[in-house]
C-alpha cells in the first residue's frame, strides 16, 4: 500500500511538471514617453500569442504549457494606460494573462533569452497614442525640429544631448553592493543636465528622465530631433577583473564610421534629413556619388570634433577621479554612430572594481563627476563654439579688432561707435594724443 501511494504521489509531481513547463514567476511595467513596457520573468523559454480585443480595449496574452507564480495585485500600475493585469485558463495547461487598457495600442511581443541577473523573459511594447504620449510626459518628449532659417534669426544656446545608458528592465552592470549601472549614470545624467542648463548659453536635455529603456537606434534619434551639438552618453565599465578601475572616454572607430556610413546610404532614399543637425541637408534627392561625397565629410567632421570634445572631457575628468587610459579611445558603439553629431560615450568608472562603486554610489562622487564633465563641455565649446551661437558671439566680443580709418573720423568718435574709452584706445595703440591719420589702422580692444 505504501509503495503504490509513494508511486502515485511521484507521478502525480511528474505530472505537474510535465503539464507546467513554464512559470511567469515575475511582472514589470516600465512606463516610458512614447511606449509602455510589460515584461514577463519566466523560468523557461514559452510559446506564445498576444491578440487585441475592443469594447473595452484589452490586450490578451496566451502562453502554452504556463502557470503563473507572481501577485498581479501587486504590479504597480501607475502612468502606464493598464488599468489592471488578470489572469485565468486556457484549456488544460495555458495561461491567459489578460491587460485591460485606457485607450486602443498595437503590442509588439518577443522573448528574450537568459542575461544574469535575469532568467527568460517574455517582453510586450505597448506604443502610446500621440495625445497620450503628450499628456503623460510632455516634458520628456523631443521639441519640434527647429529649421536652420529659425535658428539663423536669433543666436541660439548650444544643445547638448546627455544619454544615461540601459535603463528599464536593462539595469547594465551590477557592481559590488549591487548597485545598478542603470541608476548611477541616471543621477550623473541629471546632475550635468542641471549645470548644463544653469551656465548661460547651454540648454541640455536628457534622453531618459526616468527608469524605463530606449533603444539604441532611438537614443541618436532624440538627440537628432533635438538638434544637438554635442551627444554624450554616460555609462558605468564592468570587468572580469575586479582591479580594473578608472575612467574612459570612447568616440567612434574608423570601421564603426565606415559600417554606418554604408548603412545610411542603403537607406537614404527614406531619410529626409540624413545629414541633420544645424544644415538639415537631405540626401534624398542626391545621386549616388554626390550622396557619398556629403556623407563622408559630415562623419569626419563629426568624429574631428568628437575627438576634440573627448580629450577635453577626459583631461577634465582626470582632476576628480583616475583615469583608464589617458587617450580617448576608439570603438563601434551603436550610440555613437550619428554622421552629423559629435558624440562620445563616457564611462565613468569601473562598477565591477568594489572601491569604485561604492564611490560611483556617491551623492558627492556623482557630483564631482558631473561637474568635472560640465567643465570640459563648456571649455571645449568655448574654444569651437558652433556660428550663430551665443558663446561664439561672446568669443567674438572678447577679440581685439581692427579699425582702418576714414575721412572724418576723430578718436573720441571711434572709442563711442566701438563702445570703448578714449583712454581703452589711446592706450591699446600706443598713442600719446588724439592726433590720427586717414588710411591709419587702429585696434579696438575687446568689449
Amino acid at each position: 500500500m505504501f509503495r503504490l501511494v509513494t508511486t502515485m504521489m511521484l507521478l502525480g509531481l511528474l505530472s505537474s511538471q510535465w503539464v507546467h513547463a513554464a512559470r511567469v514567476e515575475g511582472v514589470r511595467v516600465w512606463p516610458a514617453p512614447d511606449h509602455v513596457r510589460v515584461v514577463l520573468d519566466l523560468d523557461a523559454a514559452v510559446k506564445h500569442s498576444v491578440f487585441v480585443l475592443d469594447k473595452p480595449h484589452r490586450i490578451v496574452v496566451d502562453l502554452a504549457d504556463t502557470s503563473l507564480d507572481a501577485d498581479l495585485a501587486r504590479v504597480n500600475l501607475e502612468n502606464t494606460g493598464v488599468k489592471r493585469i488578470r489572469s485565468g485558463k486556457q484549456g488544460e495547461a495555458n495561461l491567459r494573462l489578460v491587460l485591460d487598457l485606457e485607450a486602443q495600442t498595437s503590442p509588439r511581443s518577443f522573448l528574450l533569452p537568459p542575461n544574469p541577473p535575469y532568467r527568460d523573459r517574455l517582453v510586450i511594447d505597448l506604443p502610446r497614442s500621440q495625445s497620450d504620449s503628450t499628456a503623460s510626459s510632455a516634458a520628456n518628449a523631443p521639441q519640434a525640429q527647429v529649421t536652420a532659417t529659425d535658428r539663423l534669426r536669433e543666436r541660439r544656446n548650444i544643445v547638448v544631448v546627455i544619454d544615461a545608458g540601459h535603463g528599464g528592465e536593462d539595469p547594465g552592470a551590477i557592481g559590488h553592493g549591487k548597485v545598478q549601472e542603470k541608476k548611477v549614470v541616471l543621477s550623473i545624467a541629471r546632475r550635468l543636465k542641471k549645470h548644463l542648463q544653469d551656465t548661460p548659453g547651454f540648454t541640455a536635455h536628457l534622453v531618459r528622465e526616468g527608469d524605463y529603456y530606449v533603444s539604441l537606434r532611438q537614443r541618436t534619434e532624440i538627440a537628432r530631433k533635438r538638434n544637438a551639438d554635442l551627444f554624450v552618453s554616460v555609462h558605468a565599465d564592468a570587468f572580469s577583473s575586479p582591479r580594473a578601475h578608472g575612467a574612459s572616454v570612447y568616440t567612434l572607430s574608423n570601421r564603426g564610421a565606415t559600417s554606418e556610413t554604408a548603412r545610411w546610404l542603403a537607406q537614404r532614399e527614406n531619410q529626409s534629413d540624413l545629414v541633420g543637425g544645424v544644415g538639415g541637408v537631405s540626401l534624398g534627392d542626391k545621386d549616388e556619388v554626390l550622396a557619398e561625397v556629403l556623407l563622408d565629410l559630415s562623419m569626419t567632421a563629426s568624429m574631428s570634433a568628437s575627438a576634440d570634445a573627448g580629450r577635453q572631457v577626459l583631461k577634465s575628468m582626470g582632476s576628480v577621479t583616475h583615469l583608464h587610459k589617458r587617450e580617448v579611445e576608439k570603438a563601434g558603439f551603436v550610440v555613437l554612430k550619428s554622421p552629423d553629431i559629435p558624440s562620445m560615450l563616457v564611462e565613468a568608472g569601473f562598477i565591477s572594481n568594489p572601491t569604485e562603486a561604492r564611490k560611483l554610489k556617491s551623492s558627492r562622487h556623482q557630483e564631482a563627476l558631473a561637474v568635472a564633465l560640465h567643465k570640459g563641455i563648456v571649455e571645449y565649446f568655448r574654444r569651437q563654439p558652433p556660428p550663430g551661437t551665443l558663446v561664439a558671439f561672446q568669443r567674438e566680443q572678447q577679440r581685439d579688432r581692427q579699425y582702418r580709418i576714414q575721412r572724418g573720423d576723430t578718436l573720441s568718435g571711434i572709442a563711442v561707435q566701438h563702445g570703448v574709452s578714449l583712454n581703452q584706445l589711446r592706450k591699446v595703440n600706443a598713442l600719446r594724443g588724439d592726433q590720427i591719420r586717414v588710411g591709419q589702422v587702429l585696434t579696438i580692444p575687446a568689449s
